[in-house]
């Protein structure tokens, strides 16, 4: 029997997850797109992509004020509407994750824009392409995105979303350069899905993570976590981490591009 060991917190992939998408991005960037990220993250604490990837969760104690006005930047709930977005029903005022990539993207592509508004930018975009393929985050806004949904595991009670942020990497009790010997280990992703969309590029990318999030077997009957439902769905957040960083390499290669 698999021993799930899960730290659960609250943020999206948690840091873990964020670097490693970070980490996979960084393996596909151009020259261009590294010596400009690398200029608009010198003076960071750690000035890569990794470095800066969990940012935006940690606002909510570094910035209260931005963190509150981006929260509701993380997630879109499409479970209700059949994973199909519409703008004016799901991200009224553009507050969702793929109004705010889309804005984050502008203005990181903008170079008559401040470089701290670019580096500050940069951050949001790294962040939340990762949000955008954590299936949760696209799912029912009826339990908030698993939130509500109480599951039992090893005799513990969490909840569905911090099982999918974190729960499920750490049962592999792997530190992070082992995930991403493993992850660089997956099939590359398909050409076809990398290709950057000229505006709301997370569109595409959160209707395919709600049909994950919807897909039989997630929600588990009973609320208990198995060895079974680990090895089912571990998987999945693999390919949607191997996904999400070569998709944040081609959207930083697209936006970086120009001189």
């Amino acid at each position: 029997m698999l021993a799930l060991a899960i730290a659960l917190p609250a943020q999206a992939w948690g840091p873990l997850g964020h670097r490693l998408v970070a980490r996979l991005a960084e393996d596909g960037l151009d020259p261009r797109a590294r010596a400009e990220t690398a200029r608009l993250l010198r003076g960071e604490a750690e000035p890569t992509l990794a470095g800066i990837a969990s940012w935006a969760d940690d606002l909510r104690a570094g910035d209260p004020d931005l963190g509150r006005r981006s929260a509701s930047w993380h997630y879109v709930n499409l479970g209700e509407s059949g994973c199909r977005y519409q703008a004016a029903r799901d991200c009224p005022g553009g507050d969702c994750i793929v109004a705010a990539l889309d804005a984050q993207v502008r203005i990181l592509a903008d170079r008559g824009r401040s470089d701290a508004e670019r580096a500050q930018a940069l951050k949001f975009v790294v962040h939340l392409v990762g949000d955008a393929h954590q299936p949760l985050h696209a799912g029912y806004g009826k339990d908030r995105g698993g939130n509500r949904y109480q599951v039992n595991y090893a005799g513990k009670g969490s909840n569905l979303h911090s099982l999918w942020d974190s729960g499920l990497l750490n049962t592999a009790r792997l530190d992070e350069d082992a995930w991403l010997a493993r992850l660089r280990a997956l099939p590359a992703p398909d050409a076809a899905a990398l290709s950057p969309r000229a505006t709301d590029a997370a569109l595409p990318w959160v209707e395919q993570s709600c049909r994950l999030a919807l897909a039989p077997g997630v929600y588990p009957p009973g609320h208990v976590i198995d060895a079974a439902y680990v090895q089912a769905h571990l998987p999945t957040e693999e390919r949607q981490l191997r996904l999400a960083g070569a998709r944040l390499a081609a959207l930083l290669n697209a936006v970086l591009a120009a001189r």
